[in-house]
């Protein structure tokens, strides 16, 4: 081009890397507009080509909107004509940044972070006080198994987008991997901590939209306090952010929390947990009990619930709330699920008649590919007949993926095997389930019985759950029951079945066998 801008000539090459056809008489600055518009290049970049046109520079980057990096350098020669070379450096930038930036949002690293720390560790005083943040988005992953990893891609880079600009310049905002980030920031009391992750928060809880789709992910977050007088190590640092996440988590999601000298007690107590609980997985230390179902006109025994069990020689009996939700998270539950359904099996095949035998499904072990083969495998070892299983789902293993789900349970539909909604009520889209997939029973969560005289309330619905079953043909249990005031309030609402205290404590397999003999017997 000459000094006026105009365009003397372009090569084939240089017009393909902004998508451009044109003639040799446009402006330069034009050529690079109309790229603009189209949406092949990056906005402002018109106006940096001219800046470095006249003068200012010899060189820059620009970004193209698929996400290519093109360096323009500019030749001058003694004619006062200025020749662009263009040229895709997408790949050298990329390796260039691999070892400190992260490449698909381009913040800095975990290699960056733990330099950055390592820094503040050596200095003996902080001049202030530092917050370190350990950031995990919400439901992202459902998210990127759904909807496939570009979506996945989009989102991460919208999220990075919004915590970017809620940062001052002297913030290193961090992606570790994943869903996962983090901010470093210097000069922050504990009160601008909070202010800054309660805004992190609510900013990062709206809704995005991404190729079509509306998206909503929350975020936890998890700060370590560096203090002026205290040291410790880049490692600690980590550990306590990471500790503090991990209880933000733990208490529900979508808030925030400190980290406190307590967590360490509790995440060494956990470890222990994890190692005596893959212990007594090989010495056999589980157990089964059964709590009996009956009909409530007439008090006939239907059935019983098999229960897990956990005696510890060191910690006496452990509750399945405390270990139930451990063994989960670290994948235990699917050694430990198929064991308790051979074994209820087996215990069910020697009871009389057509008494049915009920057992939990973890989400984690409903999302198992193996799920039916488990099934069908224990059935065909203890010999029992497939309608005298029922399988109780809770809401958690129902949340992903509709279509699979629903298919899923066909399919177990399929072989016989009755199925149930447990803890119906305490989700947020049972109805549109019960809608979706026929179950074979609603298990009235205990925490409505409890309460069903005292608060007017859980006893609305009760009342609205054993209509509901009553109108799509299914047989509706309310467990949890121990007064006769509250058997009586269940049967006069139309509940068919009744599981508690009160009717029947959970059985040994001896004394469970004999109550289901003599009420054979008996009928």
């Amino acid at each position: 081009m000459d000094e006026s801008g105009r365009l003397h000539s372009a090569d084939d090459q240089a017009l393909r890397l902004l998508n451009l056809d044109i003639s040799y008489t446009s402006e330069f600055h034009d050529l690079f507009g109309d790229s603009e518009k189209l949406g092949h290049i990056a906005p402002s970049t018109a106006t940096r080509i001219t800046s470095l046109v006249r003068g200012f520079d010899e060189h820059l980057v620009f970004d193209r909107l698929d996400g290519r990096k093109i360096l323009v350098h500019a030749i001058r020669d003694r004619a006062a004509q200025v020749t662009l070379e263009l040229t895709d450096v997408t790949c050298v930038i990329e390796m260039t940044l691999s070892e400190h930036r992260d490449t698909l949002t381009g913040l800095p690293n975990r290699t960056a972070l733990s330099r950055a720390l390592d820094k503040i560790s050596r200095q003996p005083l902080l001049e202030q006080n530092a917050a370190l943040f350990y950031l995990d988005l919400d439901r992202f992953k459902a998210i990127n198994d759904t909807l496939g990893h570009p979506i996945g891609d989009e989102l991460l880079k919208l999220v990075t987008r919004r915590v970017q600009g809620l940062l001052s310049s002297d913030a290193l905002f961090v992606r570790l991997g994943g869903d996962e980030f983090a901010i470093l920031k210097r000069d922050c009391a504990r009160e601008a901590a909070e202010k800054l992750s309660a805004t992190v928060i609510e900013k990062l809880s709206r809704a995005y939209l991404v190729r079509g789709h509306s998206l909503n992910v929350g975020a936890s977050i998890g700060i370590a306090m560096i203090d002026i007088c205290q040291q410790v190590t880049a490692d600690e640092l980590v550990q306590h952010a990471d500790l503090a996440l991990f209880k933000a988590k733990n208490e529900g999601r979508g808030i925030f929390r400190f980290y406190n000298d307590a967590m360490e007690a509790e995440a060494r107590a956990r470890r222990s947990l994890e190692i005596d609980l893959r212990r007594a997985l090989a010495l056999q230390e589980f157990s089964l009990v059964y709590q009996p179902q009956f009909e409530i006109d007439g008090a006939k025994l239907v059935g019983f619930e098999a229960l897990l069990r956990w005696n510890n020689d060191v910690r006496g009996p452990v509750s399945p709330a405390e270990f139930i939700p451990i063994a989960e998270e670290m994948a235990l539950i699917i050694p430990l699920g198929d064991w308790v359904l051979r074994t209820a099996c087996t215990t069910a095949a020697a009871w009389p008649g057509s008494l049915s035998i009920s057992v939990n499904l973890s989400p984690v072990q409903f999302r198992h590919p193996n799920l039916l083969g488990s099934i069908v495998s224990a059935l065909a070892n203890a010999n029992l007949s497939p309608s005298r299983l029922e399988l109780e789902i809770t809401e958690g293993a129902l949340l992903e993926d509709t279509d699979t789900v629903l298919e899923k349970l066909r399919k177990i539909k399929s072989l016989g095997i009755k199925v149930s909604m447990d803890d119906f009520g305490t989700g947020y889209s049972s109805l549109s389930y019960l809608q979706k997939f026929p179950f074979d029973k609603i298990k009235i969560d205990q925490s409505f019985v409890r309460s069903i005289n005292t608060n007017s309330d859980s006893a609305a619905i009760v009342r609205a759950v054993t209509a509901l079953g009553q109108s799509l043909g299914m047989v509706t249990i309310a467990e949890g029951v121990e007064t006769p005031e509250q058997l009586e309030h269940i049967a006069r609402d139309g509940c068919q079945q009744v599981q508690g205290y009160l009717t029947g404590r959970p059985l040994t397999e001896g004394a469970a066998k004999s109550l289901a003999c003599s009420s054979a017997d008996q009928g």
